[in-house]
């Protein structure tokens, strides 16, 4: 065995010891178990929050989150993935950005704000719990998250270039190539004005991660299995970093917000596209000037 195998097979035997050494120890707040939404957020403060987080020097209103849980994405999410609601992740980054103060929506959390209501109205509740009407603060926006693309494994170059250079070489540079994987994902944000009706902003965010294996053309199965954990990066991880990223792009275009209008008419006016009204040949319809109807 040449020497600088011998080398590279000590550095990773040390690797592995000192990872079985620390496998009986909990590591509380581990760097390696984190996504990009970090920290926390208490009103206005914030603690540990990705450096990488667009803020806000003052909130642009209340916003609630709105998940599809009937479309196909949700689905993947939940059931292949075995995450939990996008919801969370984005509650976590959208008050640790200072943009917009958020509001509780969710089924679950509309049902327990409902049962402290129908204690009091029982009378259980103990004399000055205050659960009366008109205190729930109103939700000026709804922000609606979505995964357009997810693939846990876009490599597959292992068989190409082991054939290139070929000989023993290119079994290994093979095999490592072959248990590369890139991992990548594209989100979607928008958010709509809940008074009218009127998307204000939408955002598009992507991610990717490669993670290299391959080890056990070196060193044999045991090597390989050894350091699977590097190569077995939760698709989680690169969905969080997407999402991140649309809303970063979403906070870069609000700062500079311009209301749309339409001119001379006003949003929901009709428009300033003309139609055919049916009436006379030629003659098109556009707000203001509709064909009268003969008595």
């Amino acid at each position: 065995m040449s020497r600088k195998k011998l080398t590279f097979l000590a550095v990773a035997s040390a690797v592995m010891l000192q990872t079985g050494c620390d496998a009986t120890n909990i590591k509380m707040g581990d760097e390696g178990a984190k996504t990009v939404a970090t920290g926390s957020a208490a009103g206005a403060a914030t603690s540990g929050e990705s450096s990488a987080l667009e803020k806000c020097a003052s909130p642009l209103g209340t916003v609630s989150l709105v998940e599809n849980q009937s479309a196909g994405w949700y689905t993947i999410l939940r059931d292949e993935y075995k995450l939990p609601p996008t919801a969370n992740l984005l509650r976590l980054l959208i008050q640790q950005s200072n943009c917009f103060v958020v509001v509780e929506r969710g089924a679950a959390g509309m049902k327990a704000m409902g049962r402290e209501r129908q204690l009091q109205d029982s009378g259980e509740m103990r004399g000055g719990s205050n659960f009366g009407k008109g205190q729930m603060v109103a939700s000026d926006y709804a922000m609606s998250p979505e995964i357009i693309f997810s693939e846990g494994n876009t490599g597959g170059i292992g068989g190409a270039l082991g054939g290139i250079i070929g000989g023993r070489s290119g079994s290994v540079v093979g095999a490592v190539a072959g248990g590369t994987k890139t991992r990548e994902a594209s989100t979607m944000l928008t958010l709509v004005d809940n008074r009218s009706g009127v998307q204000v902003a939408a955002s598009e965010g992507s991610a990717s991660k490669t993670d290299i294996g391959g080890f056990g053309a070196l060193f044999g199965s045991s090597a390989a299995g050894g350091l699977g954990g590097y190569q077995n990066t939760p698709q989680g991880k690169v969905i969080a970093a997407a999402f991140m990223d649309a809303y970063n792009q979403m906070v870069r275009s609000l700062r500079n917000y311009k209301a749309q209008s339409v001119q001379g008419q006003g949003l929901g006016g009709g428009g300033r596209l003309g139609v055919d009204g049916g009436a006379t040949p030629q003659q098109t319809y556009t707000p203001g000037n509709a064909p009268k109807r003969k008595k």
